[in-house]
């Protein structure tokens, strides 16, 4: 296996979390929360939640952030929920992605176990800002 380019094993959790939102926002993807979770986790510090219109939609946004990072030499440590398509977890250490069916992500409501922990905004990443005047 060829070593890791330094340029990539040097990305913060902050520049996994912007290749993800933006590949995210590439693949049509809806309502894009990002949850800035150092100093009040262990095993993350950030976390991306997104949804997704079909089971197929979620498979497929999970498949282009995977591609994307796997391009830039980043491999996610632990996946969940590929083959059904209902809440998918990609877990890349400072980066876990959570993908759901536009129906079920307000049943496991990640954003209100979360609710003392900090959102990016558009002054934290401009690919929010950007996606926001597209709509």
């Amino acid at each position: 296996m060829r070593p890791l380019k330094k340029e990539h094993s040097e990305r913060s959790g902050l520049e996994l979390t912007e290749i993800c939102v933006r590949t995210s926002l590439d693949s049509k993807a809806e309502d894009i929360v990002v949850i800035d979770l150092r100093g009040l986790s262990s095993f993350t510090d950030y976390f991306v939640l997104m949804s997704g219109r079909s089971t197929r939609h979620v498979q497929g946004l999970a498949d282009a952030i995977e591609t994307e990072l796997r391009s830039k030499r980043v491999s996610y440590k632990h996946a969940e929920g590929l083959r059904e398509g209902k809440w998918v977890l990609l877990d890349f250490g400072d980066l876990v992605t959570h993908i759901f069916y536009k129906n079920d992500r307000d049943f496991y409501d990640i954003e209100g176990l979360w609710h003392d922990a900090p959102r990016l905004d558009e002054k934290d990443l401009p690919i929010l800002a950007e996606a926001r005047e597209e709509n």
